[in-house]
């Protein structure tokens, strides 16, 4: 049997992608090693423009519970250090407290409604590609078995089969001076304020919640969420890691070292599974590539990096989303020669970025009197509001900026959020096609795309905005814009050039 498109991984990056791919009128499979979908505590949450987007595809109120956008922070973190947002006007960064089991939970929903297949227990344990497409060789419950694919794409994380697979190299570094212990566990309640949540340790001080928290032996972190136990770890250098299993005894230990002081810890009420990790060192590396012919790779399995601010989901889900549509024009026909080469192009220099910034921020949690100077130097630096906003769109990826050509300022960044007449811009991306918003008084670039058919959503209504026109790509980056509110010959051109290089759109309507 032959599918469009085969994902092995069922992870988030994997199941995003597949829903990406099925709004775009793609059939993909889903291989997944696992027996059925994972339930292991993981991240925590999202971070950055994918809580943003995932409100475009109509998600956020599943995953977060709550009605409308998602409204940025007041405060967050890099480094260990505290990032006062509130003095932003424009504060890009969003976060969202969904674990990880929920956000897999919801993403497999979705894919089921749109009609992806999901094989749980079924692992790709080899492939040979050919000019037309790639035979896959998968162990399922019943033995091994063949399936031809026109593409495959690993979601299968950091040790991903698919790409050591194909050869593709993963360069980088692991630093071993490490050791971080996490678990889900309850502190005396009388240590906690009702109000901030903040956590009072006696002969110590008060603890931020959700932030984490440096001294000049380690770092602590105390973060309690209402919907499940708290989460308490610490990380330390030059400590080495014990040969039996974590306890909560050792995590105990390990907070006394940090802190200097007892921190109580008893396990967590509710069912499990429960957190309770060691992990050693951190990896940091990238792929040499991120495709190879009709192969690529996303998520942790093209990029790996420390977890410090939380950025590995914001990154992995964006590589989907960027993938999605590209493949699926490539499949149904009217990707141009070079659009699948663009995923690469695109995505690799962001996740050369994420790395950049993680490895910064773990040298600015390390000890030592020289970070300790290095960390006072930066918070007066961060006094300035100029420094945040930097910082903040660092954090969130607001700051990324696709060469995609165009003289408008806002070509090759994210759609800014709009209001177009009596939607919101949100509502009128969630079936992930191109879209031309008209904000114009007269609809002049709406008539332009009057003869474009169905490849383009057309959205017009007098407004305000960055710009009088947009037209966005599926992943919501701005591939055209405009300022004019009478567009000349030369304006009108530039539209139609942009809708046939990214959409194959021909000849469209003059008025």
């Amino acid at each position: 049997m032959t599918y469009d498109v085969v994902i092995a991984g069922a992870g988030p990056n994997g199941l995003m992608l597949a829903c990406e791919l099925s709004l775009g009128g793609v059939r993909p499979l889903v291989l997944e090693a696992l027996p059925e979908r994972s339930v292991e505590p993981k991240a925590n949450g999202l971070v950055g423009q994918v809580v943003r987007m995932l409100d475009r595809r109509g998600l956020y109120e599943r995953l977060s519970g709550q009605a409308g956008p998602s409204q940025p922070a007041p405060r967050y973190m890099f480094g260990a250090m505290p990032l006062d947002l509130s003095v932003l006007a424009d504060n890009s960064l969003h976060i969202l407290g969904a674990p990880q089991r929920r956000v897999l939970a919801v993403l497999e929903e979705r894919a089921l409604e749109l009609g992806v297949e999901v094989r749980y227990g079924h692992e790709l344990t080899g492939f040979t590609q050919h000019e037309d497409r790639v035979e896959l060789d998968v162990a399922g419950p019943d033995g091994p078995y063949r399936i031809d694919a026109g593409y495959l794409v690993g979601a299968d994380g950091g040790k991903s089969a698919t790409r050591k697979l194909s050869g593709i190299g993963f360069p980088g570094v692991t630093t071993d001076s490490s050791v971080s212990r996490s678990a889900y566990a309850t502190v005396p309640a009388d240590w906690v304020d009702p109000v901030t949540g903040a956590l009072h340790v006696p002969g110590h001080g008060e603890i931020p919640v959700r932030q984490h928290y440096r001294t000049g032996h380690g770092v602590f972190t105390y973060a309690k969420f209402p919907d499940r136990p708290a989460l308490v770890s610490t990380m330390e250098w030059g400590d080495p890691e014990p040969d039996e299993p974590m306890t909560l005894d050792e995590l105990a230990a390990s907070v006394r070292r940090v802190l200097g002081a007892e921190v109580p810890l008893g396990p967590p009420e509710g069912e499990g599974p429960h957190l309770l990790r060691r992990l050693a060192g951190v990896n940091t590396r990238l792929a040499e590539k991120f495709r190879d012919g009709r192969v690529f790779l996303v998520g942790d399995a093209a990029h790996v990096h420390s977890a410090i601010g939380g950025p590995g989901l914001n990154l992995g889900l964006q590589d989907a989303i960027n993938l999605g549509w590209k493949l699926a024009a490539a499949v149904t026909g009217w990707a141009s020669p070079d659009l699948l080469d663009s995923y690469e192009a695109e995505r690799r220099p962001v996740a050369e970025r994420v790395v950049m910034h993680s490895q910064a921020q773990s040298a600015l949690i390390a000890p030592g009197s020289e970070v300790t100077a290095l960390r006072e130097l930066l918070t007066e630096m961060l006094e300035d509001p100029k420094n945040v906003q930097r910082v903040a769109d660092l954090m969130s990826g607001a700051d990324i900026r696709y060469d995609l050509g165009g003289e408008h300022p806002l070509t090759g960044s994210w759609a800014p959020d709009l209001e177009v007449g009596a939607h919101r811009l949100a509502e009128l991306t969630r079936d992930a096609k191109p879209l031309l918003v008209d904000l114009t008084e007269d609809g002049s670039f709406a008539a332009e795309a009057a003869g474009w058919g169905d490849r383009v959503t057309v959205a017009a209504a007098p407004g305000a905005g960055p710009a009088t026109a947009l037209l966005l790509r599926p992943d919501c980056y701005v591939a055209w814009a405009s300022s004019s509110e009478t567009p000349d010959a030369s304006e009108l051109g530039a539209l139609r050039n942009a809708a046939a290089h990214w959409f194959d759109v021909r000849e469209p309507a003059r008025t």
